[in-house]
């Protein structure tokens, strides 16, 4: 049995947000959800923005002359070489020097500021500075840095526990202290409540300078002890106000107390883990049990009907297979699809993923097929015995599109024994065939597979397999950001567009600025339209119009249609 609401610590504050989440996603459930206080670094920040003008001609010439003068020139040597009093060349000079876009340290060298580089780049000098105030809130918690307009204010919250009590938060903060002007604009660019920095709109921050003093904030976080009942995991979600984000790298790094959190032992916190894959399994069984009753009930009303009077059964019904019909029913499915394939087996094998297999599955891809494979049998990777062969996963990752991305996404998911395929979810076949690690034959008559047809059933078996590769995506997704590694990027977002999920992926890149995966999610829709999966007026396609920039010109021809790419 699970834990009851009475015996999980929950604080009422939290009650109707832990409610929510189990409601929406019956594969997670709360152990706890705790409201903390945990503190933050405040401090001033000065900093003068500029408006851009063109360049007068004196101004030019200084310019050019700390640019393209090898040694630099004094302001008398420079003043020589143009004909001028030196009282022009050190006015103008001295007025430059307070746009920060000379150098101060030797005055009477001229050389450009990184600033002033900048400005030249494009033939103009800022106009006279206006300061302004802003706040940098330095949190380490996840050792971020952020900018704000006004100042946090400070509120009195001693009623609520320390977040160190629980998780142990590494005192290495980003310092204002150690920013430079680049990474300013780059955080405030970032913010766009803060319009300071633009630009394109020729305003810039030309310097900036931390306050002395830097306060210490106290704020709330409810931090919410999350089991994923499909990947049989922890997951700790971290809530202040709106903001919501994981923890799940800090509890992998044994930096948070579940034991504490959760008010329970190890033993407790295992036996639970088991439960939930037991209830896992269980659910798998529950699917079977109802498919088994319908396809006895089918073929008891069979044999109620004569053979001249014979019923289809290959529609909306459950069908039983046996022995080595079981292989050629597979084939034919596979070589039916149009637009995805869903496999879970519990082991992979040569013996079954072998050439003729793969060359199978490459014609898929030819035809814009996304392929999905589950495995695993164990509680973790680690701990499985009969790991996927090296070469299988090989000749797995070199099936590709036409647009040369992975089309089968295969990943260890573990915990269950179920051995399912489902088509295009039109088709579903389950039973206790391993299909992708041994082969069945007409001698093999303990083994029986269900051939499923029912829209409901297929339902249901599809998204309980569709729920564990999200999770996987949004797994892999938050690693590949963490160590900003393309390949699992790009994993993540194959994932999404087999699941047919390219907008959260195109979502997910614009959010966190990776303009080098453009190119994948637009190969990922590219395969959607050529397999008439995404049509045309969808807003997949008109995103991609708006990319089309970003790759080179292509035409995908369709059913007497043309796309311009």
């Amino acid at each position: 049995m699970f834990l009851t609401s009475s015996k999980r610590p929950i604080d009422p504050e939290l009650k109707n947000i832990v409610e929510d989440i189990e409601q929406k996603s019956p594969s997670l459930s709360v152990l706890a959800a705790r409201q903390l206080r945990y503190c933050v670094f405040q401090t001033s920040i000065k900093i003068e923005i500029s408006k851009s003008r063109q360049l007068n001609i004196l101004e030019d010439f200084i310019f050019r002359a700390g640019i393209e003068f090898d040694p630099l020139p004094t302001e008398d040597e420079l003043a020589t070489v143009l004909g001028l009093d030196p009282i022009f060349i050190k006015n103008t000079t001295a007025t430059l020097r307070n746009l920060h876009t000379l150098e101060t340290e030797t005055k009477s060298v001229i050389k450009l500021t990184s600033v002033g580089q900048e400005f030249y780049r494009d033939r103009s000098v800022p106009e006279a500075p206006e300061p302004k105030t802003i706040y940098a809130i330095s949190e380490p918690l996840n050792n971020s840095l952020s900018l704000k307009s006004s100042p946090i204010e400070e509120r009195e919250i001693n009623h609520l526990q320390d977040l160190t009590d629980y998780v142990i938060v590494d005192d290495n903060i980003n310092r204002v202290s150690r920013l430079s002007l680049s990474e300013l604009r780059k955080l405030l660019i970032q913010n766009p409540d803060l319009e300071f920095h633009s630009p394109e709109n020729g305003k810039f921050v030309t310097s900036f300078k931390a306050g002395d003093i830097t306060e210490t904030i106290w704020k709330t976080l409810s931090l919410i002890v999350i089991f994923d009942v499909l990947e049989n995991v922890f997951r700790i979600q971290a809530r202040e106000g709106k903001r919501v984000f994981w923890l799940d790298d800090l509890l992998a790094k044994d930096k948070i107390n579940l034991n504490a959190l959760c008010q329970l032992t190890d033993e407790e916190i295992n036996n639970w883990g088991e439960r939930i894959a037991d209830r896992k399994n269980a659910e798998v069984e529950k699917r079977v049990e109802i498919i088994r009753q319908k396809a006895l009930d089918n073929l008891r009303q069979q044999q109620q009907q004569s053979s001249s009077e014979s019923i289809n059964i290959e529609a909306g019904t459950a069908v039983q297979l046996r022995g080595g019909k079981i292989s050629q029913e597979l084939a034919n499915i596979l070589d039916s699809a149009q637009h995805q394939v869903l496999i879970y087996s519990p082991w992979i094998s040569a013996k079954v993923v072998n050439d003729r297999f793969i060359k199978r599955l490459q014609n898929l891809a030819n035809k814009g097929v996304w392929i999905l494979i589950g495995y695993g049998i164990a509680q973790s990777e680690k701990e499985e015995e009969r790991p996927i062969p090296e070469q299988v996963k090989e000749q797995l990752q070199s099936i590709l599109t036409k647009e040369g991305i992975s089309a089968v996404q295969a990943f260890w998911l573990g915990g269950s024994h179920a051995k399912e395929l489902i088509v295009d979810r039109k088709v579903h076949l389950l039973g206790s065939n391993n299909l992708l690690s041994f082969r069945a034959s007409s001698g093999l008559w303990d083994e029986s597979v269900y051939k499923v047809t029912i829209p409901e059933q297929v339902q249901q078996a599809y998204e309980f397999y569709a729920r564990r590769f999200k999770a996987k995506a949004e797994e892999l997704w938050n690693i590949s950001l963490e160590n900003k590694n393309i390949e699992l990027a790009t994993q993540a977002l194959c994932l999404w567009g087999a699941l047919g999920m390219e907008e959260m992926a195109l979502i997910q890149i614009k959010a966190n600025d990776w303009e080098e995966l453009y190119s994948v999610w637009i190969s990922l829709v590219r395969q959607g339209i050529r397999a008439e999966k995404i049509l045309p007026d969808s807003a997949c396609f008109q995103q991609l119009k708006g990319l089309e920039q970003l790759s080179e010109q292509n035409s995908i021809k369709k059913s007497n249609k043309t796309y311009n790419l």
